[in-house]
């Protein structure tokens, strides 16, 4: 197996303000997408969790650096140092920059203020001193500017890259006598060109590039990734406004320079900046009519009505419903939807300006329009057929009888949603009214979710959805409800390999405990692995059941961020409405066999036929570092079998067993790490 390093990780963890992260954010989102996902870090995240291997940069954002070091200082910053000495990129930015220097000084001799010290990550062999300019006021706007950088077009020899652009500059420092460091690897980008309040040695460096091992580092005492149109020009502070419209001035050169960095780093960097979408009206349609009667009959408690519209407000969004003649009449002018452009006619109404700011999801009304006589209609679902869908339900559904209900039968379609799973397992009042097999999907996630710090990229093209499962608490001794996320992967590889004649040798696999993993096209020996897929399993238990909802991630018919089904050359191209009929029926069909006979040797069989660690040798850290050879998993309660390895790998006898839920599994170190 290998991983492509496709996660840009941004800590949020101690020290890190909310207002930096956002920033960094949207900048990295609309610069990177859809080729890497951008998300999150804790502190906690960046000791424990095995992060390296899959992430392509680490970012540290404003904020604080004192509380960087109380976080990381020892193991946390250890792992930094390895991870990009052996080929990571890390990305420092403010107060980021401070903490990336071998030694930080910042307002010598104010007392109040004054931090000083040695900092052990060292990237910048030397000292970085602020604050350049003086005024800079904790939590405040109080010390913005727009400060002019010269950029060194020499060091950035990729992309557009500007003569002079002013940047947002609050509290940074000066990487002092920079220029001289060159021959210890280190690259000057951007200095500043007004004069300084604080000794710089030779030069005026803003923003560096160091080269550290097999990997590298970048620090900026800016923030290039504050983008204007995020910045509020009404805060009562004088001359903000100013600094504000000057940035705004100077935006598309930021932007420029902002991709020029992240290139000299050896990313892939998106042409167009990704547009932020906005979320699109939710469909909710059934194959048959009575189904979709009986759904809405189910909500009818929680429907509340204002000024003669109905709504539905649960925990996590709120529900304006609708029907869908009236959409139909009030949209009738809207242009024909563009996925270039981002102007599909069901997005919500915003403003240009509007369109180019961050975004608040949770803010955002969800239009509901529920189709209870047909299914939606082309114009208007344009990037999911739902006749289509139905149809091949159906024709599944006839292929292999059962006494259980279909799953998929009740579906809800957006063509932008912030997570199929959220939706769902977040707002609760309607999940316990949905009945098992019940089918969120998506075209495109703005949030996906995943387990840990695996967060799944969700671009249009994967096959994204979230099915609900309602596991009675009687069943638990028979068929335990940890088991869902096995059924859920067994049913994703039979779902491929059966969707047709000729695709039962799609070279599809399992990756333990949650993972869909295919052969890498780039491979000709068909011997290398990549991750195509993932399972999140959410549930909470209420009135003698489980109400699970079980989330998907599938690269179907998009290159990145790794590969897909079709770049696997089946016999005709993967559509995502027939992939979803064909797993959904899988699922509802094992899942009604799971309920019966529990995890049998039935299931033994099918799961070790696809999974890809029969017989590997791992290490168990949690159990001083032995070597342990795997053997499967128990039919109880679906936990990891390893037996352990003695002198020259022979086996002792001793068998370990170790749960899913309590530990992180890295096997392209073949390494197994227990979370504390």
């Amino acid at each position: 197996m290998a991983t492509k390093r496709m996660n840009v990780l941004v800590y949020s963890g101690n020290g890190s303000t909310v207002e930096s992260v956002r920033h960094c954010l949207y900048s990295l989102r609309r610069l990177l997408s859809p080729t890497y996902a951008v998300i999150t870090v804790t502190g906690n995240a960046i000791i424990k969790e095995p992060w390296t291997a899959s992430c392509a940069l680490l970012v540290f954002p404003g904020g604080a650096d004192l509380g960087y070091c109380r976080t990381l200082n020892g193991q946390g910053n250890r792992r930094i140092s390895q991870y990009v000495d052996r080929g990571g990129l890390y990305l420092g930015l403010c107060a980021g920059g401070y903490y990336g220097s071998k030694r930080c000084e910042f307002e010598v001799g104010k007392k109040a203020m004054e931090v000083v010290g040695d900092r052990e990550l060292a990237f910048f062999p030397g000292t970085c001193r602020g604050c350049a300019f003086s005024g800079f006021v904790y939590h405040s706007e109080e010390g913005t500017r727009a400060v002019q950088l010269r950029t060194s077009k020499a060091a950035l020899s990729k992309g557009t890259v500007p003569d002079v652009f002013r940047s947002y500059y609050n509290g940074g420092g000066v990487f002092v006598d920079a220029p001289k460091l060159k021959h210890r690897g280190v690259d000057v980008l951007a200095s500043f060109t007004e004069k300084l309040d604080v000794d710089a040695g030779e030069g005026s460096a803003c923003i560096v590039y160091c080269k550290v091992g097999d990997g590298a580092a970048m620090l900026t005492s800016t923030h290039p990734e504050f983008a204007a149109s995020n910045l509020d020009p009404t805060i009562n502070l004088p001359g903000y406004d100013k600094v504000v419209k000057a940035l705004k001035e100077d935006d598309q050169q930021r932007t420029d320079f902002l991709k020029a960095c992240l290139l000299k780093l050896g990313l892939q960097v998106s042409q167009e900046q990704t547009a932020i979408p906005s979320l699109s009206r939710l469909h909710l349609s059934a194959a048959e009519t009575a189904d979709i009667l009986r759904l809405t009959e189910a909500l009818r408690d929680i429907i509340t009505e204002q000024d003669g519209e109905e709504f539905i407000v649960d925990e996590n969004d709120t529900f304006h419903l609708e029907k869908p003649s009236r959409w139909s009449l009030s949209s009738i002018a809207d242009a024909l939807p563009s996925m270039t452009d981002g102007s599909s006619k069901q997005r919500e109404e915003e403003s240009e300006d509007d369109q180019e700011k961050i975004i608040d999801y949770d803010k955002v009304v969800r239009r509901l329009v529920i189709h209870d006589t047909d299914q939606p209609e082309s114009k208007d679902t344009p990037y999911f057929n739902h006749h289509a869908y139905v149809a091949n339900l159906k024709h599944y559904e006839s292929q292999s009888p059962g006494s259980g209900r279909t799953f998929g039968k009740e579906l809800l379609y957006g063509e932008v949603v912030t997570s199929t799973n959220t939706l769902l397992e977040k707002n609760t009042a309607i999940l316990r009214r949905l009945p098992t097999g019940f089918t969120a999907t998506a075209t495109v996630q703005v949030a996906g979710r995943g387990r840990g710090t695996n967060v799944w990229v969700s671009p249009a093209g994967s096959l994204m959805f979230s099915t609900v499962v309602r596991h009675q608490m009687s069943l638990m001794p028979q068929a335990p409800v940890v088991f869902l996320q096995y059924l859920a992967a067994l049913a994703i590889v039979e779902g491929v390999q059966t969707y047709d004649k000729g695709y039962q040798r799609m070279p599809v696999r399992l990756k333990w405990p949650n993972d869909i993993f295919a052969a890498d096209p780039a491979d000709p020996s068909g011997k290398t692995f990549v991750k195509i897929g993932g399972i999140l399993v959410n549930s909470h238990y209420s009135d003698s059941e489980y109400l699970c909802v079980v989330g998907v991630g599938l690269n179907t018919t998009n290159a990145s961020p790794t590969t897909s089904l079709n770049a696997l050359n089946p016999p005709t191209p993967f559509t995502l409405e027939k992939l979803l009929a064909r797993v959904l029926t899988c699922f509802s069909a094992l899942y009604e066999r799971f309920v019966r006979t529990g995890f049998d040797r039935y299931f033994e069989d099918l799961y070790y036929k696809q999974w890809l660690h029969t017989d590997q040798i791992v290490t168990l850290e949690a159990e001083g570092g032995i070597r342990a050879r795997l053997q499967g998993i128990t039919t109880d309660w679906g936990l990891l079998k390893a037996e352990e390895l003695g002198w020259e790998d022979r086996p002792t006898g001793r068998i370990l067993t170790l749960q899913s839920d309590s530990n992180s599994f890295d096997f392209f170190k073949g390494l197994i790490r227990r979370k504390v």
